[in-house]
């Protein structure tokens, strides 16, 4: 069967790929599966329960839910009735949801959680827009999502050909959601995406994913998140099962249960899972501490297609032998990729990943192309350490005169929501798009992202600076969880740092540093001194301009929740910027007070 609309994608997993796991979420300590077909069955109930509330193609629900086999449910049952499905992340703030609440229209809202309906409540009923609130899971005196399932399988019969009628007249290219971009600043943007955009990118990347029918997937990033969604359709498509972890912290335990096959995550992810590896290899002793190190050095220099020759070959089987086996066990034993998205990974990262038989397939892409433009294959030569890999065949991409990545192609969206203005800011009177990235084209059309347009600034020198380059490459210290590298019209550059706690931790322990708190800690000489031996070996790795000649460190991590990120773990600069102004004034001799952060400068 030919499959247009994402709703297809459940017919062809009945027609082609039927199983007893196609979806699983781990509840209340037990793993809870759907089968194919109770799939396809609660997707049509779900349509039909809509129809029977009177809700027409156009309509839209916004919903608030982590991941679960019901956010399909909901997802595939709207499309099917041409609902428009709006869903956006649990940790936006009020002031977000009061604006997606109202710009979106939406007539329903559905959350998934006793705590979410208390957050989104109060905010829906003063949205003249939104007619009724479910959950999710029971709450007590509050309408149920497994109502709208009741009523559809009530009224099968009676409805039952409408539901038929109503999805064949669904155009691939009509509005099938509205995605409100996190963004770095203001209020989030709505983007119109159709069947066509999500289905035009899960057939380019249908062969690049070593992934098939048989198979399990992880998933974990949130579904409103374009990449994870992008990605669960594709999965389903190839007949995958998916798996949803409970949270985010029981992704290694869970990895362990279902063995998977392959998931998705941003670097962030896997930075934190480098750190737990090396925190652990610090723990051992003797030859084993010895080996493990001696591992880790060789798969840091680990190049493509035997590049590095046979010798080092031989010696990269014996290291896999010995230590990176347990790596693989960590993760259940059976990746075969690893996808990664949503911001630059470090390359040294992906190199010593690939050399432990741990593929990490970085691709790029934005909201607005729903998401992938391009991405690293498993095979040689279209793959390249530090690219985010070829252009899709049915994507195009080119230059632009000062470096921007400009593309257009099917996946391309449909425009801003009520939003025309914006939308010819961004998309030419040739169609493209352009991306607001920093790029440049190589062989075989690999794509390299050098920075975002916005973000370049220039010192008072003359010189440019690439602010995401130079803090990836500070963040390859373990002590550095985050930072944010300034310097527009100053004489040199500055950064905010926010370090690594729990290795802070650890080492002040070893180290016999007391302190009572963080503030205390970074207030500490031994530790500032430690974190400037940090700053110090890796400015000698930049050209003298790159360089952090002054830094603050803060006393807490950098999370979405207390708002130095967005939800896709980018850092909020704006924001920031206001924040530790006081900071920045004080490393930059615009004031005399310091405020409560320790300021080191770096001679």
């Amino acid at each position: 069967m030919e499959v247009t609309r994402t709703f297809d994608i459940v017919d062809q997993l009945l027609e082609k790929y039927q199983r007893d796991d196609a979806l699983a979420v781990k509840r209340n300590g037990r793993w809870e599966k759907f089968s194919t077909q109770e799939y396809k069955n609660n997707v049509d109930y779900f349509s039909i329960g809509l129809l029977s509330m009177d809700f027409k193609p156009g309509d839209k629900i916004v919903t608030i839910s982590n991941n679960r086999p019901e956010w399909n449910f909901m997802d595939m049952g709207m499309a099917q009735v041409g609902v428009v499905h709006v869903p956006i992340y649990p940790n936006n703030s009020e002031r977000e949801l009061k604006h997606i609440f109202s710009h979106s229209e939406a007539r329903a809202l559905i959350v998934s959680s006793k705590e979410l309906y208390e957050r989104a409540k109060k905010i829906a009923d003063n949205t003249e827009n939104i007619e009724k609130v479910w959950t999710i899971d029971p709450v007590e005196g509050v309408n149920n999502f497994n109502e709208i399932i009741e009523l559809g399988k009530k009224n099968k019969d009676d409805l039952f050909d409408k539901l038929v009628s109503v999805r064949d007249k669904i155009d691939p290219d009509s509005l099938l959601s509205i995605i409100y971009t996190s963004g770095t600043t203001g209020l989030s943007k709505g983007v119109m995406l159709s069947h066509t955009n999500f289905l035009s990118n899960v057939k380019a990347t249908k062969d690049i994913l070593p992934m098939g029918e048989g198979m399990r997937s992880l998933s974990f990033l949130p579904m409103c998140h374009v990449l994870e969604r992008e990605v669960n359709y594709l999965h389903q498509f190839k007949g995958i099962g998916v798996y949803y972890a409970e949270s985010i912290d029981t992704i290694g335990e869970n990895l362990k249960e279902i063995k998977p096959h392959g998931f998705t995550t941003v670097p962030r992810v896997i930075e934190k899972l480098y750190d737990k590896i090396m925190l652990s290899g610090k723990e051992l002793t003797g030859v084993k501490r010895k080996l493990f190190f001696w591992a880790v050095e060789l798969g840091l220099k680990y190049e493509l297609n035997g590049a590095n020759g046979w010798w080092y070959e031989q010696q990269l089987k014996l290291a896999n032998k010995l230590i990176f086996v347990k790596w693989r066990e960590a993760l259940g034993g059976n990746i075969k990729v690893i996808v990664s998205g949503g911001a630059a990974l470090q390359p040294r990262l992906a190199r010593l990943f690939y050399a432990a038989g741990i593929p990490i397939n970085e691709g790029y892409g934005l909201t607005e192309t729903s998401p992938v433009i391009s991405v690293n294959h498993p095979e040689y030569p279209y793959i390249k350490f530090g690219t985010v890999g070829p252009v899709l065949d049915n994507v195009e991409v080119k230059i632009a005169e000062d470096g921007e990545i400009l593309m257009r192609g099917p996946n391309l969206m449909k425009g801003y929501y009520k939003d025309p203005e914006k939308t010819k800011e961004v998309i030419d009177k040739d169609g493209w798009f352009h991306t607001g990235d920093i790029g440049e084209l190589g062989e075989y059309n690999i794509l390299k992202i050098t920075d975002r347009k916005k973000e370049i600034f220039k010192l008072s020198t003359g010189k440019y600076v690439a602010p995401q380059l130079v803090e990836n490459k500070f963040k390859e210290s373990p002590f550095i969880d985050q930072l944010m590298v300034v310097g527009e019209g100053e004489k040199f550059a500055a950064a905010i740092i926010s370090p690594d706690f729990e290795v802070l931790h650890k080492w002040a322990a070893n180290n016999k540093v007391n302190y009572r708190g963080n503030v205390d800690l970074i207030e500490n000489q031994t530790v500032i001194d430690r974190i400037q031996k940090e700053v110090d070996r890796i400015n000698a790795t930049l050209g003298r301009h790159r360089q952090i000649k002054k830094f603050a460190l803060t006393c807490r991590p950098w999370t979405p929740d207390t708002g130095e990120l967005s939800p896709t773990l980018k850092l909020k600069r704006r924001h920031l910027k206001k924040v530790y102004k006081k900071k920045l004034d004080y490393l930059y001799g615009y004031s005399d007070d310091p405020g409560n952060l320790v300021v080191k400068s770096v001679e």
